[in-house]
């Protein structure tokens, strides 16, 4: 593991190491309100693989996310089960393909969310509206690139789902 993010590290490294500090503390976060609400953190993942893909308006299946989670299908389907029993996740079958089942999160899934969550992502973008655009742009680019990498490195690891 690389240093702490001391006086000699270069402007780079630092961002980097604020970055770390960041995916750490929100961890922490998900991983509080998956104990408050009687779920496991791959379960809250979960969720947001499937709010993400609502919002990319892409049909959300067992498949995709097991991939997204990397795990396989008895893992996926716990999951899923877990979600489907709390009330948080539907089962739906496809209105163009009877055989395939789709994914939803259900509306009181994502309350709950927006009642932990909403006031960090209330924050997040009050304090981008401070940015002028081209700085937002450099912070979605970067965020963009470094999510890149990381998947980049997942694959050349050979940790790619499947």
């Amino acid at each position: 593991m690389t240093g702490g993010g001391g006086v000699t590290d270069s402007p780079e490294l630092q961002v980097f190491h604020l970055l770390r500090a960041v995916t750490v503390e929100y961890g922490l976060r998900q991983g509080e309100f998956a104990t408050r609400n009687g779920m496991h953190a791959t379960d809250v993942r979960a969720l947001i693989c499937l709010l993400d893909a609502e919002r990319a308006g892409t049909d959300a299946t067992a498949g995709r996310l097991g991939a997204q989670l990397g795990l396989n299908s008895a893992g996926t389907t716990a999951v899923i089960d877990r979600l489907e029993r709390l009330g948080h996740l539907a089962r739906i079958r496809d209105t163009r393909d009877r055989r395939r089942v789709l994914l939803r999160v259900e509306e009181s899934a994502k309350e709950l969310g927006r009642s932990s969550f909403g006031p960090l992502i209330d924050g997040t973008v009050a304090l981008l509206r401070e940015f002028d655009a081209g700085e937002v742009d450099a912070v979605r680019r970067f965020l963009t690139g470094v999510r890149e990498i990381m998947a980049t490195e997942s694959t050349a690891a050979g940790d790619e789902p499947g």
